[in-house]
């Protein structure tokens, strides 16, 4: 089976949420998932608010992404999940 590169869009709730906390919670919680990691990088999006860009590997056996985007959602500070890209990574 074949591997699917996922892009997220982690919004955060405020300026004033510790970015580098969430971060590291949002990474925590999709490598809890059986997921590997490719890339996180930050995104401002409007008035000091920032956004966790972050790619990562999942096996297409686990399905959809609706489980992980919920449990991120969880995640105090976060304001939304928002897929960006979904490719199959086949090789």
């Amino acid at each position: 089976m074949a591997g699917i590169i996922i892009t997220f869009k982690v919004v955060l709730e405020s300026p004033e949420v510790d970015f580098e906390a969430v971060k590291d919670k949002v990474i925590s919680a999709i490598e809890g998932y059986d997921c590997d990691i490719g890339n996180a990088t930050i995104e401002e999006v409007a008035y000091g608010i920032k956004a966790i860009k972050i790619i990562f590997l999942m096996d297409e056996k686990k399905g959809g992404t609706e489980n992980l985007e919920e449990k991120l959602k969880e995640i105090e500070g976060v304001s939304s999940v928002e897929v960006l890209d979904v490719r199959r990574a086949v090789g």
